[in-house]
């Protein structure tokens, strides 16, 4: 087999570890999030223990990446190198939290939650697409 194979693979893993613990946790519920984000109302916490974990297993990830020379199946580590705070990150950040805190949604979540077959889902995840499209198209050619 070759390397793509290898990285397909990995990458599926991945993605169904991922997926598994996101149902695990309740977390394909949009009302949980909107609950977490919902301070002087029903806060329900438990995305702050979720969020948490997610935290430890990616900083354990990064310290033994640190260690590492080269990933498994791959040359390098594909890691952000620019630490600048401009405007295009600000922006697509409030976005994000906007999105996330109507839709109840981030990316992964959407993704995986397609399988409940809730229309609402499958709307987020086109609106999703329609804007990862048009900042691909337009936006991205500016920079």
């Amino acid at each position: 087999m070759n390397r793509n194979s290898y990285q397909f693979g990995a990458a599926l893993a991945s993605g169904i570890v991922f997926g598994f613990g996101l149902s695990l946790s309740g977390m394909l519920n949009p009302v949980r999030v909107q609950g977490f984000l919902d301070v002087f109302g029903a806060w329900d916490l438990s995305l702050a223990f979720v969020l948490g974990g997610a935290v430890v297993v990616a900083f354990i990830g990064v310290q033994v990446m640190k260690r590492m020379r080269h990933p498994a199946f791959d040359d390098s580590f594909h890691v952000p190198t620019s630490r600048r705070v401009d405007s295009p990150l600000v922006i697509g950040s409030a976005l994000f939290g906007l999105g996330w805190g109507i839709g109840g949604f981030c990316p992964g979540p959407a993704v995986a939650s397609l399988s409940s077959g809730i229309p609402q889902t499958a709307l987020f995840v086109i609106a999703m697409l329609v804007g990862m499209t048009l900042y691909d198209r337009v936006w991205s050619r500016r920079t």
